[in-house]
């Protein structure tokens, strides 16, 4: 006998629609001789054992489950087949999308299980949708992971109809509770237009507003008696404010004769047979458990056939807009999507078409003016635009973000996501960044500079950029500088205060630039192209943000480290005409030297941490020595380090001033310096050498 397990996050006594329905196929699915089993989600470790009991899983809703992701990662890893069966929009931490109907609602997602379930659906055998508007908008979401579907309407038990020929038109139920998301205040909005009628309503009141004398309140009641009160109702409202999925009441509302108030949001009105052929909805109501099972039935017999879907044939990628960075933010995409085509070519700008063409693997690159005239050679052509869309989608060939605003995550990510959804074997894992070779040279080390960008209110103060090249000297006097210099960037060389032989300046073109950053130990740049040039060779990286965050758009080299001015210094939302006005630009002048050396040190020790090193205080932390203390202030935190004795205070104090003997074995000494290295206090910074 095959042992279906259905794990569901809800008692079945809940008279609910997907209580309802998992009931009647549970039942349905005994009758045919498959030993049907339920589990509830409570013990985590009870379900792994029924799932290795089953010889296929029905997963419905898990969102109320304590362990949830837990359990899609276990189901994961299983050789047990499964399905999914979805009643709302589970991978929404809401599970409601409602961000798709109301613009304030935004970045609404939980990013880990919003992918999660991407690959939930993926490697699912079938998953079961409540309505054609119920798939659309997964669909927009994951677009061919969904792989395999099937849309099935509510499965009202249409025998239990219980249509009345004479029809009340004195009053209008509401079943469940008056609530916002179920249409609670258009049922509402309705009563105070028609003081005439009665409104009852078969459950509690959850709406913050004064209700009219019209509306009265009882005890919620069983499905049948649902049913005969349907059966005798003229009008009934169903206006829901989120997308309902299916809407099994108002489907019995429909079926059971009534005349519909409606808004669009109504996943059951989607189906062919809304609103005209009632027939054909009952047929179709009726029919649904079974097919459910014939489903069932196919997978168990074919559940070890993996049916490979084919690649694509030739492919042309366009990325149109954008600055230079969001290019190498589009290249993981490009990577992806490349893998599943059996030829892919990148079209670009002619200035770059050198560049990618040397650093980029396993795609053709071609000129975007000459291939525009050439399209007709492609059998797929895929416009990546830019992210958030710049000019709408309003570009040939534009492919959508359905993630933006929705889902907190780096620009990359976005752009995975959005070509993820053209093929099912497009994971969107981002297994690494998009490296370009990269090859230090040990015999004329150096680090990069620049301290330009295409838009230049972006940028950090170019005198302070001086006096940080000049810092760094003093710090490493055997390392050369590299400093890019565009030709629209600010002059830095006349803020130098004395002569600078070892700094030389890349002035060519991006292959020049290629080719000094794949050399570089690290580099320290803005919120510009060349930072995310550094990104795509995972040079480390120290990133200056002002007006505009780093969330989306931060330095993605494995170690990086990035400074937002503009965090607990200015409140003002900044967009392109709030920077141009700015005159203050406190975001970025108030980050200091010493700030910017904070940070390289904190990348330093992660980036290198088996190179020989030596103690450096942070420059931004404060001290204030005593007899018999030593009281050490960072940002808004305070340390006090009492001292054992004389030979520890002197240690201390040359520890905190750069002045100790590196090669220092004093037992407390050692320990002082792990909990100050800990606390950022003190780093381990490498040391290079010619």
């Amino acid at each position: 006998m095959k042992h279906i397990l259905f794990l569901h996050d809800t008692s079945l006594a809940t008279p609910r629609g997907a209580e309802l329905t998992i009931n009647e196929l549970i039942l349905l699915g005994k009758t045919k001789g498959y030993d049907t089993r339920i589990d509830l989600l409570k013990d985590f470790e009870l379900t792994k054992e029924h799932i290795k009991m089953a010889s296929l899983i029905v997963v419905n809703s898990t969102s109320r489950c304590n362990f949830e992701q837990s359990l899609i990662n276990h189901l994961l890893t299983q050789q047990v087949p499964y399905i999914k069966v979805e009643y709302d929009y589970n991978f929404c931490i809401r599970r409601n999308i409602l961000c798709t109907v109301d613009s304030k609602v935004k970045s609404c997602c939980n990013t880990e299980k919003f992918h999660l379930f991407r690959r939930l659906f993926a490697n699912s055998k079938l998953t079961i949708f409540q309505s054609p508007k119920h798939y659309e908008a997964h669909y927009n979401f994951y677009g061919e992971a969904l792989g395999k579907y099937l849309i099935m309407p509510p499965t009202v038990t249409v025998d239990n109809l219980n249509v009345s020929a004479i029809k009340n038109a004195e009053s209008i139920p509401f079943f469940g509770d008056l609530n916002y998301l179920k249409g609670g205040d258009a049922y509402v909005d309705y009563a105070e237009a028609n003081p005439g009628l009665q409104f009852h309503v078969y459950g509690n009141n959850r709406l913050r507003r004064e209700l009219p004398e019209n509306i009265s309140f009882y005890d919620t009641i069983t499905n049948s008696e649902v049913l005969a009160i349907l059966g005798k109702t003229k009008q009934f409202i169903c206006k829901p404010i989120w997308p309902e999925p299916s809407g099994r009441l108002a489907a019995e509302a429909f079926l059971s004769g009534c005349e519909m108030l409606t808004n669009d949001r109504v996943g059951t009105f989607s189906f062919d047979f809304y609103p005209e052929d009632k027939d054909q909805a009952n047929l179709e109501m009726k029919q649904a458990p079974e097919n459910f099972w014939s489903e069932i039935k196919t997978i168990l017999e074919h559940s070890n056939i993996d049916i490979a879907t084919p690649k694509f044939s030739r492919v042309l990628v366009y990325k149109s807009y954008g600055g230079l960075g969001d290019i190498f933010f589009a290249i993981p995409a490009i990577y992806k999507l490349s893998e599943v085509s059996e030829s892919l070519h990148f079209a670009v700008a002619p200035r770059l078409v050198d560049f990618f063409t040397k650093h980029l693997k396993g795609v053709t690159v071609v000129n975007e003016e000459v291939v525009r005239t050439q399209e007709e050679n492609y059998d797929a052509i895929y416009e990546l635009g830019n992210y958030p869309a710049f000019r709408g989608y309003d570009l040939p060939h534009a492919l959508k973000y359905p993630t933006h605003k929705k889902v907190k995550q780096h620009a990359i990510q976005h752009y995975i996501d959005t070509v993820s959804k053209l093929h099912i074997n497009i994971t969107n894992h981002l297994e690494s960044y998009p490296y370009f070779e990269r090859q230090v040279n040990t015999s004329n080390q150096y680090f990069v500079i620049h301290h330009g960008a295409g838009f230049l209110l972006k940028i950090w103060p170019t005198d302070k950029f001086a006096q940080l090249i000049e810092r760094l000297h003093e710090l490493y006097p055997n390392l050369d500088c590299k400093i890019i210099q565009g030709p629209k960037d600010p002059d830095i060389s006349k803020h130098f205060t004395k002569e600078m032989s070892h700094i030389d300046y890349i002035t060519g073109g991006m292959l020049d630039v290629g080719e000094v950053m794949a050399g570089a130990l690290f580099h320290i740049g803005n919120d510009a192209g060349i930072t995310h040039v550094a990104g795509s060779f995972n040079v480390p990286t120290v990133g200056i943000y002002g007006p505009t965050g780093p969330g989306s758009w931060g330095s993605f080299a494995k170690h990086n480290q990035l400074i937002w001015g503009k965090k607990g210094v200015c409140n003002i939302k900044c967009n392109y005409d709030v920077i141009i006005n700015c005159e203050h630009h406190i975001c970025l002048n108030s980050i200091t030297v010493n700030r910017v050396i904070e940070a390289l040190y904190k990348l330093l020790q992660e980036a290198y941490p088996n190179s020989p090193s030596v103690l450096k205080a942070n420059p931004q932390a404060a001290h204030e020595f005593s007899d018999n203390d030593c009281l050490i202030t960072l940002n808004d935190s305070e340390l006090l380090l009492e001292y054992y004795n004389s030979t520890m205070k002197s240690n201390v104090e040359a520890l905190l001033l750069d002045e100790l003997e590196q090669d220092s074995d004093d037992h407390d000494l050692l320990q002082v310096i792990q909990v100050l290295n800990k606390q950022h206090i003190i780093f381990k910074v490498p040391v290079f050498n010619n």
